[in-house]
């Protein structure tokens, strides 16, 4: 293990905007969020929608994905995220869109609401304010609009504890999805439990993400999970994209086993360049628990590496919450050991303004 991950300083040359900061407040940006949300009310008739359609990009379309997942058999009517500048051709007056964008100024998202107006779709607001506080006040659409200074790095996909709680909450508020008093309490406390585990103050010799993250040095990583999880899986792809500025992105249990064990054979630098990170329940069918022991079996027979997280929470939303405080710290340590400064975005940054000229 390098030392820097177990040097505070050192880290804090290389994280110039603070994303460490970030991840030591997700649990305060769960309650600051849930705070908010007390002030927010939905009309009656959102309980009786036919589906829910989730308009965002990037980091703030990821709470979608976490939702879908952990409440897959629990939600009253279908949800959907809709990551472009269209909406699905079903939506109408009996949908329910709820448009989360962090900045308030995604352009796909202000598309997608001035659709879902001319569709007369029953319409919610996430956001930090910009364009889309103004047309919530301006058109008196319900709104969580919050503020950010628990994100002190500024991104997005750093600040999921307003995205992903903040839709929850929305979407409890609006009757179709069952949360009780004690679940906002019970996430924050599930994230400050391993923001301690995983923290920079936490030795690399008792550290899983510090350990893992050394693992994934030279390696384009593959995140692995199945029902529950699988907006984990999302999640912790976008997060080591970003942050780690590394190639990589996700699969899930079952369908991965129909197509994706063919590809382990070519080409040969599969097994000096990839990693596959396989997030692990109990909770998981049987059937499924068992295509993650073949499935490395199969990794094995191709000399394709792997490691293996198992979640130690006993209920789904807890599992997901402790995911995430992985995932967080699993790309930050990453870039740390890369000497990535992990904020910045200078990509992405270059395409949005060139698609402004």
């Amino acid at each position: 293990m390098q030392n820097i991950l177990d040097n505070l300083e050192e880290i804090k040359k290389i994280d110039s905007q603070n994303m460490l900061g970030s991840l030591e407040l997700l649990g305060k940006q769960v309650a600051q969020i849930d705070g908010h949300a007390k002030e927010v009310k939905m009309p009656k008739a959102y309980g009786a929608v036919k589906n829910i359609v989730i308009l965002g990009m990037g980091g703030s379309a990821l709470g979608a994905d976490i939702i879908k997942s952990v409440f897959n058999d629990e939600l009253k009517v279908p949800l959907e995220a809709a990551r472009d500048y269209h909406l699905p051709g079903y939506v109408d007056a009996n949908s329910f869109v709820v448009v989360s964008s962090y900045s308030g100024t995604t352009e796909e998202c202000l598309a997608g609401l001035s659709e879902a107006k001319k569709k007369k779709a029953k319409l919610a607001i996430i956001c930090s304010g910009g364009v889309l506080a103004q047309e919530a006040k301006k058109n008196k659409i319900p709104a969580l609009v919050f503020s950010t200074e628990n994100n002190p790095c500024g991104s997005p996909r750093m600040g999921l504890g307003y995205s992903i709680v903040g839709l929850l909450v929305v979407l409890h508020k609006a009757g179709l999805v069952d949360l009780k008093n004690s679940d906002i309490k019970m996430m924050k406390d599930v994230v400050d439990k391993y923001q301690k585990k995983f923290s920079a103050s936490s030795p690399g010799s008792s550290n899983l993400a510090k350990q893992f993250a050394e693992k994934t040095q030279r390696k384009s990583v593959w995140f692995v999970a199945s029902e529950h999880l699988a907006g984990n899986a999302h999640v912790a792809a976008n997060q080591t994209n970003e942050n780690t500025k590394r190639f990589g992105g996700y699969f899930l249990i079952p369908e991965l086993n129909h197509h994706l064990m063919e590809g382990m054979m070519n080409p040969e630098s599969n097994k000096d360049n990839l990693l596959f990170v396989f997030f692990e329940s109990l909770l998981y069918d049987k059937r499924v628990q068992k295509r993650y022991e073949v499935s490395k079996e199969v990794l094995n027979k191709n000399s394709v590496q792997w490691v293996s997280y198992v979640c130690e929470e006993k209920d789904r939303l807890s599992q997901a919450c402790e995911l995430l405080v992985f995932s967080g710290y699993l790309s930050f340590y990453s870039a740390m050991l890369a000497g990535i400064d992990p904020t910045a975005i200078p990509f992405v940054d270059y395409f949005k303004e060139q698609l402004k000229k």
